[in-house]
């Protein structure tokens, strides 16, 4: 993931925890700077719709992207869109591969949620011919409706995990309940080497 992060050329907050973390380290960090998919996603489509540029969606259920690319060319008519699955074996790699070199994307959206995502990416980096890779998890479940979407008063709030882990605690209840505190030692250390920063004489 370390690898991944780094040869991102540009990386986002999307969880308060993130927020709060910086906060913590003496970071001025806004919760405006958190951007979720919801503050994306649409904007974006618009712009590529308006622009003719071209979007490939990876990822999701079979059916689900084809479902949430049929809502979005309703919604903007001139959207340039194509799909394909998440759920695809090793072996058939180099096909999906062929599939969006054939679409020759200038936005590619990889949702295989976190981390199987990322590294399918920097796996398959230098494969892909796009402007833009962009990691999008779940997005278009939520466009297709198949998970319910947060209101926006609970992402403002930073409660969106909240109603996740509700909407889904079978799949959710380890990520929100369980994988945070693997990160504690990590802030302790952050927390300890800030303060040795600031009281460094």
């Amino acid at each position: 993931m370390r690898m991944f992060y780094k040869r991102a050329d540009i990386v986002h907050i999307d969880g308060m925890p993130l927020v709060y973390w910086a906060r913590l380290l003496g970071y001025p960090v806004s919760r405006e700077q958190r951007v979720t998919y919801v503050d994306w996603v649409h904007p974006l489509l618009a712009l590529a719709a308006y622009e003719g540029w071209r979007v490939f969606y990876l990822g999701g259920k079979p059916g689900v992207a084809a479902r949430a690319a049929e809502r979005l060319r309703c919604q903007y008519p001139s959207l340039i869109i194509g799909t394909h699955h998440g759920y695809f074996r090793s072996d058939e790699n180099d096909t999906v591969l062929a599939t969006i070199a054939d679409f020759r994307p200038h936005i590619l959206m990889v949702g295989m949620g976190m981390p199987r995502q990322e590294y399918w990416i920097l796996d398959n980096l230098d494969r892909i011919r796009a402007n833009a890779i962009l990691t999008a998890g779940a997005c278009f479940d939520y466009i297709a409706g198949e998970i319910p979407t947060p209101p926006r008063w609970m992402g403002r709030m930073g409660l969106e995990w909240l109603y996740r882990l509700i909407s889904e605690p079978r799949r959710l209840g380890r990520r929100y309940l369980v994988e945070p505190w693997s990160l504690l030692p990590l802030m302790i250390k952050d927390i300890q080497t800030r303060f040795l920063q600031r009281h460094r004489i």
